[in-house]
């Protein structure tokens, strides 16, 4: 079978390294070279404002989605935790790759500890405000919206002291040499599938079975199980709710919090089993948080 396609992105430079990076390991498989479309999304319009006070249902998707189900291109590809809670019918996430690292980092000259009341930290999240909140740092929390570079960029040449961002994004734009600290997991919960990419195409796509090979199982189930949870709650990665799974000792655990925007935490819940059962474990968390939502 002739496998000649056409993959859909936004253009970002993140957007593009992952895209690239998929479309390498694709080619390794099929001997084919895959072209590239950019598409511009309606949250890449958006710059001047708090995404969490936007209706942000498929904010940097749609398009995208569009643009498959009109045949314009075969698969596409994502951030996982930029996904809508629910795909359109006729679509299906086909693969996950090995997730690179979900972590949150500091961008600063400064240490987290050495970052003082009244600093000037930036970022468009509720959930980072929250955490800040939660440890009493007093910061002046400043909007900031812009691609990675532009982020960094921002803490470096404005008056902003620091700002938090995905480990996995800058580690995939070589520009590590920013991070001035990692946040542990339990310390900073990132939000549902952060770290992963989807591959998504239509269900009855013929290079559906080519572009399965690329998923990583265990990864696939970690970032399902965690969106599991904002799915039973009816909400999307812009609420104050972190999410991680991993395998520890050959058992799947999930660890869930929600916190409210000042930092009090409203609910917290680890679950444990077969990673055959992670979607499960997810959707228990999700019913028991549903009273504080």
């Amino acid at each position: 079978m002739l496998f000649r396609s056409i993959v859909g992105t936004r253009g970002s430079q993140l957007a593009l390294a992952q895209t690239k990076e998929v479309c390498s390991e694709l080619s390794k498989i099929t001997k084919k070279a895959i072209d590239i479309n950019i598409i511009k999304t309606k949250g890449d319009k958006i710059t001047n404002s708090q995404l969490y006070n936007i209706n942000s249902k498929g904010l940097f998707t749609k398009e995208l989605d569009i643009a498959l189900l009109d045949e314009e291109v075969d698969f596409t590809v994502h951030s996982f935790k930029d996904l809508p809670t629910e795909l359109d019918e006729d679509l299906e996430i086909v693969a996950v790759p090995k997730r690179e690292s979900p972590n949150e980092v500091l961008i600063s000259d400064k240490s987290w500890n050495e970052l003082k009341t009244g600093s000037k930290l930036g970022t468009s999240s509720l959930r980072r405000e929250a955490f800040c909140n939660r440890y009493q740092k007093d910061f002046e929390l400043k909007p900031m919206r812009g691609n990675i570079e532009t982020r960094i960029r921002k803490v470096y040449e404005s008056d902003l002291d620091a700002t938090i961002m995905a480990e996995a994004g800058i580690k995939r734009l070589n520009l590590t040499k920013y991070i001035k600290q990692v946040f542990s997991l339990d310390y900073i919960t990132p939000p549902a599938g952060q770290g992963a990419l989807a591959i998504i195409t239509r269900k009855d796509s013929d290079k559906k079975e080519a572009i399965s090979k690329l998923n990583d199982y265990t990864s696939m189930q970690e970032v399902f199980a965690e969106k599991k949870v904002l799915e039973e709650l009816g909400v999307g990665c812009q609420w104050p709710i972190g999410s991680i799974a991993r395998m520890k000792e050959n058992q799947f655990n999930i660890y869930s919090i929600l916190l409210t925007k000042e930092g009090n935490i409203l609910k917290e819940q680890t679950e444990k089993g077969s990673i055959k059962n992670a979607v499960e474990l997810g959707k228990k968390i999700g019913r028991l948080f549903e009273d504080y939502v």
